[in-house]
């Protein structure tokens, strides 16, 4: 195994624990490690197929906490934004995107660490929800980062914890569906990214598994805590 394999196997299996445990991490972990031993058009479709079958090993978990009245917005929003992320994949300027997001990652982290307790948000209602779900579409097309936004509003809007992996867990799943359908149709996904996609399974269903029994031993502050310090460490590893 080279070098580079290895490293992209192991980032594969850190990056389902944290999805595993947090729920959305995937893509934020794999895309600050794979970043740097793969080119975003060969990261982008494995990002969102990895991320893909971990929530559908996972979903039924959850499926008790969906709540369908809070998750349709988001879904709306999401479908209208996928094709705007992938249209918008051919023009990035990767170096640049890596930079953005991995000091908005960090900043917004950081203060929500640092910051005193503050009141759930209760203002903006399904409006500002189905927006929220449309920037997550477009980088979800842009660089299979979907969750990343939904996740971050779910715990501003101050819900369970059950709760809001039911919301943006199957969030998740349907918005990476609609991006690998987007992905094939555009010629994005070739044959290295289906061999690397079959690479990873075992270290992804291995660490996913792990992150289920860490979930379960988690109280809601704790679990908040582990969503803000996975941002704050993908953001870092992206500004590497």
């Amino acid at each position: 195994m080279s070098s580079d394999l290895a490293f992209f196997v192991l980032g594969a299996f850190f990056a389902a624990l944290a999805a595993g445990l947090a729920g959305f991490a995937f893509g934020l972990i794999a895309s600050g490690l794979w970043l740097h031993v793969l080119t975003p058009h060969e990261a982008v479709p494995l990002i969102a197929g990895c991320g893909l079958a971990i929530h559908v090993f996972s979903i039924w978990r959850f499926r008790n906490a969906l709540r369908w009245r809070a998750l349709w917005p988001f879904l709306l929003g999401g479908i209208i934004g996928i094709p705007l992320g992938t249209l918008a994949l051919r023009h990035a300027d990767p170096a640049a995107f890596r930079i953005g997001v991995g000091l908005f990652l960090v900043t917004y982290a950081g203060f929500m660490l640092l910051r005193p307790p503050m009141p759930a948000v209760a203002a903006g209602g399904r409006l500002v929800d189905g927006c929220v779900g449309a920037a997550g579409g477009v980088l979800g097309g842009l660089a299979g980062l979907s969750g990343v936004l939904p996740t971050i509003w779910c715990d501003l809007r101050g819900w369970p914890k059950d709760a809001q992996r039911g919301v943006y867990q199957s969030y998740i799943l349907v918005i990476q569906s609609l991006v690998m359908v987007s992905l094939a149709l555009s010629g994005g996904i070739g044959v290295r990214e289906m061999k690397l996609f079959l690479a990873a399974l075992p270290a992804i269903a291995l660490g996913a598994m792990l992150g289920f029994r860490l979930y379960d031993r988690v109280d809601p502050m704790q679990f908040r805590r582990i969503l803000l310090v996975l941002l704050l460490i993908s953001g870092a590893a992206l500004l590497v």
